[in-house]
């Protein structure tokens, strides 16, 4: 494998940088590519601060800078995406959607029909015979958002620092003489900003405050627009009781949010996925597994047959939010749960 060039998508943090630092050191031709993605003209990111980090590495590391523009590819296949969601009453997974579309889709395809080998990027996962595997670092993992990174791409793609911890990954940084060395870890949605998704949506969609109701329709409080909640939420709502509350239920037909008292009415015993997507073939159906239905939940068992899956004890999942699924550390693959 020595020798081959690798195009290692640069956003400006440790991670990255490691991972372009640790390719070269083991005598790969490698380029650090630095992906550019929209950001609407109402919010301050910092896209121009990052690109002058990643050019800061190459130039550290002496290897060629490269960028590309994906920024209309970003808008259409992300945030439209994520808007349209919203709009529906349903909470979207941008990451899973940036990984599929942006970097393992537009992003590879560049580097590919620009020379490249491989592409690599600072994602915590780990791959072995084209299978997707939970980081060492299991509080860093990643493999959540990776589930649907098309087979092709996944098969070409290393993650240099997925066997590596975090404290070990800024050691790296420091042992390399990175100009990002000390840099914070990026937080949320770039193209959200400082600004609360409440005010990032209301440019796009009608966010209204509305009624908040009990589970007999009777309304007991207020929320900031429907489209922002999500189930098994307990906050941004007020009740005229004395809570806690969580909601249940969400119709932005009417704009109102339904909540109970008890947490376990927001708890389903089955779902049903769409968009299911399997890393190679898959397990031999039914099968037992374990489940997440969000980013850094702690895993329940669940047997899934089809795009039925049926939890072992009922669990609080939100509507297009990505349920993936595993074998131990193997990512076996996931799929989006319905309405």
């Amino acid at each position: 494998m020595n020798g081959q060039k690798i195009f290692v998508g640069l956003s400006g943090g440790v991670d990255s940088a490691v991972s372009a630092a640790l390719l070269k050191e083991q005598g790969h031709d490698v380029v650090g590519a630095y992906i550019k993605i929209w950001q609407p003209e109402f919010i301050e990111c910092t896209w121009r601060e990052d690109r002058l980090d990643a050019m800061r590495v190459c130039a550290a590391l002496d290897i060629p800078f490269r960028e590309v523009d994906l920024s209309d590819e970003y808008k259409k296949s992300v945030v439209d995406a994520m808007v349209r969601d919203y709009a529906r009453g349903i909470t979207p997974n941008p990451d899973v959607l940036c990984n599929r579309k942006i970097k393992f889709g537009a992003f590879a395809q560049w580097a590919f029909a620009n020379g490249a080998d491989l592409i690599a990027t600072g994602h915590y996962a780990r791959t072995d015979n084209k299978k997707l595997l939970r980081a060492r670092d299991t509080a860093k993992d990643q493999s959540y958002f990776l589930y649907q990174t098309p087979p092709v791409a996944l098969a070409n793609t290393l993650f240099p620092v997925g066997g590596m911890l975090k404290a070990e990954v800024r050691d790296a940084a420091k042992r390399f003489g990175l100009p990002n060395a000390q840099k914070p870890d990026s937080q949320g949605l770039c193209f959200v900003g400082e600004v609360s998704m409440r005010d990032f949506l209301a440019r796009f969609i009608a966010v209204e405050r509305g009624v908040v109701v009990d589970l007999n329709g009777n309304g007991i409080g207020h929320h900031e627009g429907a489209a922002l909640y999500t189930v098994g939420q307990r906050h941004g709502f007020s009740t005229d009781s004395e809570g806690p509350y969580y909601v249940v239920g969400i119709d932005v037909s009417t704009n109102t949010v339904c909540v109970s008292p008890r947490r376990e009415d927001a708890a389903k015993k089955s779902v049903r996925l769409q968009e299911v997507q399997w890393i190679n073939d898959g397990p031999t159906l039914p099968a037992h597994v374990s489940v997440q239905a969000r980013y850094h939940e702690t895993p329940v068992q669940a047997i899934v047959d089809g795009s039925t899956v049926d939890f072992e004890l009922p669990h609080i999942v939100s509507a297009g939010q990505s349920l993936v699924m595993y074998k131990r550390d193997v990512c076996l693959g996931g799929g989006v749960i319905s309405q």
